[in-house]
């Protein structure tokens, strides 16, 4: 497993990271064990969770993915696993985060609740990579910052990052902490797949010249870059087809990730793997993987069958001829997924 390192920091991490969101609902702890052991065993050293997991958020099961992977940290030296979590961050009217009963801003007192509340789940004194899950627009950067800067300074976490972030909201931490002499987020978790390119409009540019790693989630647009929703009857049990059965958050989800043209590109994103010689998956993986902004590419999985096809793409490059075909593809059904 090749190695890259994360913005300007010590960590020098796995190009794939083993996200961990499905573990305690959709994904039992059993699995999860056998998932995160063969994720190591492959040359992961690098975990990516959260204080909301699992998912869809909700309080009958909050938390429980960091317990969960808590129990299965003290089977390994800790030393050799970078792991990463997340306080919420306000929910934007989308949902409301099922923590601190739903009052989750980003100020100093939210930040410590939810960074020892971590720490204590997962059995760790420190967290090498911790991430603002939202963005908290209306909140100072300042106070933000301050209250990370002060994490770090007690050792509780070694560095910070932010996720579902904004050009602005980005540049505007990065010039706080530069005024401020305030430690400073040194990547940003966004959505990006071959069908989701918008990272590439604006954000890739300031990760290029601030030095700020993306660790784009995913890869596989939710499950629909594998095909399993190109056929005449979806899986019963996928993700997408559970969300249109569920609350107005998730058929709202499914039908960004489900729908004509993520459809159409998907059927043809199908034909370019198979003339290439290699699944959907790996090519979605490594596709991601193939960019220079990008530190580690964040992997999900329901079993270890599905983590198996993710692995495929370790160490594929793909051609430039294959690049170039999925260029045209993305000029041709452009922002698929809005």
């Amino acid at each position: 497993m090749k190695k890259r390192r994360l913005g300007r920091t010590g960590l020098v991490v796995s190009e794939i990271c083993m996200g961990t969101m499905t573990f305690g609902s959709s994904c039992d702890e059993a699995e999860a064990f056998r998932i995160l052991d063969r994720a190591y065993d492959a040359g992961i050293d690098f975990y990516d969770t959260a204080e909301l997991y699992p998912v869809p958020p909700q309080k009958s099961w909050v938390h429980r993915t960091e317990e969960i992977f808590g129990k299965w940290l003290k089977t390994k030296p800790r030393d050799g696993i970078l792991i990463a979590t997340k306080v919420a961050g306000p929910g934007h009217g989308w949902f409301s985060p099922p923590v601190r009963e739903g009052k989750t801003s980003l100020d100093k007192y939210h930040i410590r609740r939810a960074i020892e509340g971590s720490l204590t789940r997962m059995g760790i004194e420190t967290v090498d990579l911790y991430q603002t899950h939202w963005p908290d627009p209306d909140m100072p950067y300042d106070e933000t910052m301050e209250a990370l800067t002060e994490l770090k300074e007690e050792g509780k976490i070694r560095y910070a990052g932010c996720s579902n972030e904004t050009s602005f909201g980005l540049m505007k931490s990065l010039w706080t902490s530069d005024k401020y002499n305030l430690v400073r987020y040194e990547s940003i978790q966004n959505n990006f797949s071959i069908l989701n390119r918008r990272f590439e409009d604006e954000l890739a540019q300031v990760c290029r010249k601030e030095g700020v790693s993306l660790l784009p989630y995913s890869p596989l647009a939710g499950g629909v870059l594998t095909g399993k929703y190109n056929v005449e009857v979806p899986p019963e049990g996928s993700r997408f087809i559970r969300y249109t059965k569920e609350g107005d958050r998730q058929k709202k989800m499914a039908n960004r990730f489900l729908n004509d043209a993520t459809l159409a590109s998907t059927a043809e994103i199908l034909v370019i793997a198979e003339r290439a010689g290699i699944t959907a998956t790996a090519l979605s993986v490594a596709w991601s993987k193939q960019h220079d902004f990008v530190a580690s590419t964040i992997i999900g999985a329901n079993t270890v069958a599905q983590l198996e096809e993710s692995l495929k793409a370790a160490d594929l490059i793909l051609s430039d001829d294959v690049l170039n075909e999925l260029n045209v593809l993305s000029k041709k059904i452009q922002y698929p997924m809005g």
